[in-house]
Formats: C-alpha cells, sequence, structure tokens
C-alpha cells in the first residue's frame, strides 16, 4: 500500500565510525547521533512522538538505554534487529507512524558496538535462524569459512562463472570505496587503495576474494527524524528531502529453491524491492545519480548493480570498465566509501545511509557531492532476510 501523507526527513546525525575497541559505548553513540539529528532539525526530544532504535549486539531494551540518554517523556521505543537491514528497518517503521498519520514526527536511530573479527553464532544452543540457507548454500559451496565469506563469496564466484567477471572486476569496485571514503570524515578507513594493492593483499578464497573485498565489524551509530508537512509547517522547518517511496520485502520459495548463490544472498529482494520503488513513483534507475547500496562484500556491490537495474544481467564489469559507478559516470554508487570503506556497524547501517544521501539531496556532502543530484537511492540487505530500497528525493 502506497503511503498517504507526505514524508519528509528534518534531520540526520551521525557520528564517526570506528574499530572494535576504539569507540564509546553503544548508548553515548546512539545519543550522540540523536543529538545531531535533533540539532539538525532544529526541533527538541519533547517534539517526538515514537522511536525506533536498531541494533543487533546489545540486550533486551538497548534502545531505551540510548535513547534515555536524549531524552524521558514516555514515548512508544521499539526495539527493531533485521539482521544487516536493522537500521533501514527502523526508518521503515519511523517512516509508516508519519506515513499513515499515527503520528507527526518520529525518530528512528541505529547502533551498534562490535567485536573484532567474523561475526559469532550468538546462540549456538538453539536452532539458527540461517539453518535453511546454511543446507542450500552446502549444496552449491564447498569452502571451510565463516558463514558470510561463503555466501557473498559464493555469489561471486557464481557470477564470475555465469558472466566471466573477474577477480580484478571485484578489485576495482574495493578501490573505488577507498577513493571515496577519502573525501568522508567519518569513515573508518580512508587510506586510498588500488585495484592492484587490493589483488595483492592476503587472499581469503583463492581466485575469488582477498581480505580487503570484505566489509570490516564496525562500531557507530546514525539516526533520523522523520516528520509530516503539517509538522513541518507548524514547527517553522523547511526540509528540503522526502521519502518519495520505500519498500521493504523478503525471500520468496526462489531464494531457497534456485540452486543459485546469486539468489540466496538476496538477489531476487532486491529486484522486487527496487522494482516497487520505481513503479510507485515513476522514477527509474536511469534518473538516479546517486546510490548507497549494500557493499557488505565486494561481490555484493557487482551483483546489486545488476539487481537495481543499474546495468543489464551480466553488465556489472562493463559497467565497472567504463566508470560509470563513480564520479564521472552515469551514477555514483557509495560516494560515503559505503560498507567497504566507511563501515559497517549493522544497526547503524541503512540510517548512515539516510545521512548521507540526505546530505547529497541537500548539496551539503562537502568533498563528496554528486552533482545534479535530484533523486537518491538506497539499498539495505539483511540475510535471513530483509531487503529495504528507499527513494528520496529533493522538495
Amino acid at each position: 500500500m502506497s503511503a498517504t501523507r507526505e514524508v519528509l526527513v528534518a534531520g540526520v546525525g551521525m557520528v564517526p565510525f570506528a574499530k572494535p575497541g576504539k569507540s564509546p559505548p553503544y548508548d553515548e553513540m546512539g545519543a550522540a547521533a540523536i543529538r545531531m539529528a535533533l540539532a539538525d532539525a532544529g526541533i527538541d526530544y519533547g517534539a517526538v512522538e515514537q522511536a525506533y532504535a536498531g541494533f543487533v549486539f546489545a540486550g533486551s531494551c538497548a534502545g531505551q538505554r540510548t535513547i534515555y540518554k536524549a531524552g524521558m517523556s514516555g514515548i512508544p521505543i521499539i526495539n527493531v534487529n533485521n539482521n544487516c537491514s536493522t537500521g533501514s528497518s527502523a526508518l521503515f517503521l519511523a517512516r509508516q507512524a508519519v506515513a499513515s498519520g499515527m503520528v507527526e514526527c518520529a525518530l528512528a536511530v541505529g547502533f551498534e558496538e562490535m567485536d573484532p573479527g567474523p561475526i559469532p553464532d550468538a546462540f549456538p544452543q538453539r536452532i539458527s535462524p540461517f539453518a535453511d540457507f546454511d543446507t542450500a548454500c552446502d549444496t552449491l559451496v564447498d569452502v571451510d569459512l565463516p558463514l558470510a565469506l561463503r555466501y557473498f563469496g559464493g555469489a561471486g564466484k557464481a557470477h564470475m562463472e555465469r558472466y566471466g567477471t573477474t577477480l580484478r572486476d571485484f578489485a576495482e569496485v574495493r578501490a573505488k570505496a577507498s577513493r571515496h571514503a577519502a573525501r568522508n570524515p567519518l569513515s573508518v578507513f580512508r587510506n586510498v587503495m588500488t585495484a592492484q594493492d587490493v589483488l595483492d593483499a592476503p587472499l581469503i578464497w583463492p581466485g575469488v576474494m582477498t581480505k580487503p573485498m570484505a566489509c570490516p565489524p564496525t562500531c557507530g551509530a546514525a539516526a533520523a527524524l522523520v516528520v509530516s508537512r503539517d509538522f513541518a509547517r507548524k514547527h517553522g522547518l523547511d526540509p528540503k528531502v522526502r521519502i518519495a517511496a520505500q519498500v521493504m520485502t523478503t525471500d520468496h520459495p526462489v531464494t531457497l529453491q534456485s540452486q543459485d548463490m546469486i539468489q540466496l544472498v538476496g538477489r531476487d529482494m532486491t529486484e522486487r524491492a527496487s522494482a516497487q520503488v520505481y513503479e510507485q513513483t515513476g522514477v527509474g534507475p536511469e534518473d538516479i545519480r546517486v546510490v548507497e547500496l549494500h557493499d557488505c562484500f565486494a561481490h555484493n556491490e557487482v551483483v546489486t548493480y545488476e539487481g537495481l537495474g543499474l546495468c543489464p544481467e551480466g553488465g556489472a564489469a562493463r559497467f565497472i570498465a567504463d566508470g560509470d559507478n563513480t564520479y564521472g559516470g552515469r551514477v555514483v554508487t557509495n560516494p560515503s566509501g559505503g560498507l567497504l570503506s566507511k563501515g559497517h556497524p549493522l544497526g547503524a547501517t541503512g540510517l548512515a545511509q539516510c545521512f548521507e544521501l540526505t546530505h547529497q539531496l541537500r548539496g551539503s556532502a562537502g568533498g563528496r557531492q554528486v552533482e545534479g543530484v535530484r533523486h537518491a537511492l538506497a539499498h539495505n540487505l539483511g540475510l535471513g532476510g530483509a531487503c529495504v530500497v528507499t527513494l528520496y528525493e529533493q522538495c
């Protein structure tokens, strides 16, 4: 169902992302991001009617602990966990609350304080949410690596076998991320790498992946305030950005039944979510100049180019070679540096995308500014699964 009320992005906030052990505690980061978003919007916490807090690695009611540091007004606070798409899921709920007329002003905040190394199974004594996915993956991938590496490396390997994509193509994507992140003071990794640097780095999966092609565990927080047009008028606000459309999809049987690693990592969800966004707005991929997409691995960025319709199926290598994924090309992908260089604190990622694209549409992205931006697309993916695609536009 389409939203019936216009939803405006009134304020955004984001703290610098950091390596594990180098950040403040999650509640301090989240509260700081909230205060930044309130200041950016020019409103007090007392105007917020509902709040949605996204996190994966924190205890029950961590949202309350975090939000209470910004204010305690008795409002509903809902805690959200949707794997890597947690931040955008929190925003999805906040936007729905405003679009439906339930509230005039809602807060979405995402935060994560992560540990070094691969993500562990938090509850090894219980059935894994990925059990069916693991069974499907095991029939296609025979390599002893942590879960995420097998999934996304397997998808990249399938893309190479099917379309002739090369390891250098993935390296070029990773190098591009580093160049973009060098312009972003909030990114955790700002060192520029060449494609050859990426290729010469330690191997994780011979012929498929080197270490820099995988995003690092990261700590950070981001927040957004969404409001109705009536609220903006009443409070004398003049937001420059609105959410034109936002769609969340989950898996269809094809994910598990296709015997296809590209489908197993969410290609169908991405295609269906983006298609619905384009249909609802009349805006197509050819109209979009800037995209923040879920590059948890360089391999997933390549797969997502095609899933979002930025290039034809099998056309990602040409898209990369022509420079159409960066400044001077057709669409700048991940001007923030993306998950690969900016970092990927799971609960914060979708809201960090909102932060970046809001500034792109305002024309306030500084050295990262993409010229001629009227529409901006965000893609946030969580295995298990959920995919949120959001179209932001100037208003």
